[in-house]
């Protein structure tokens, strides 16, 4: 089993701090592929709106979520190692490969299973992720 990515909150103040870290990046990086795309002032207010920015931040965040990535048996025996975490996973059971993402102040953990295929099943597990524990538990508080 290995791991990549950078943020793992163990709480939801964590995880909102780490989420908060990344909208000054999500900024930069849309205003500098609207200057990529030549974006000229009035096209650069009319298109890049707030949820542009959103967007990407949530993009951001999600692309940077801790991911544990194994065999089935890895997965097993770390859902064994906490018993009172919500197992939600995608895919079949059948298959070799997990990748999962934990939240424990969700008591969630999101999987996905694959064969082959290990960065797009970790890019959709994070996605996955975002929209299943964090998405509306950032989005209520604003």
């Amino acid at each position: 089993m290995d791991t990549e990515g950078v943020f793992s909150p163990e709480t939801l103040e964590e995880a909102r701090e780490a989420y908060e870290c990344v909208g000054p990046a999500a900024q930069v990086v849309v205003r500098e592929t609207a200057r990529a795309m030549a974006f000229d002032r009035d096209e650069y207010r009319e298109r890049v709106t707030g949820d542009v920015v959103g967007t990407a931040r949530d993009a951001l965040f999600a692309s940077l979520l801790l991911v544990r990535v194994g065999d089935r048996e890895e997965f097993e025996a770390w859902c064994e190692r906490h018993p009172d975490a919500e197992v939600v996973e995608a895919g079949n059971e059948n298959v070799d490969r997990v990748v999962w993402h934990a939240a424990p102040f969700a008591g969630t953990v999101v999987a996905a299973s694959f064969q082959n295929e290990r960065g797009a099943a970790v890019a959709t597990l994070r996605r996955q992720a975002f929209g299943r524990v964090y998405r509306e538990r950032f989005y209520d508080e604003e």
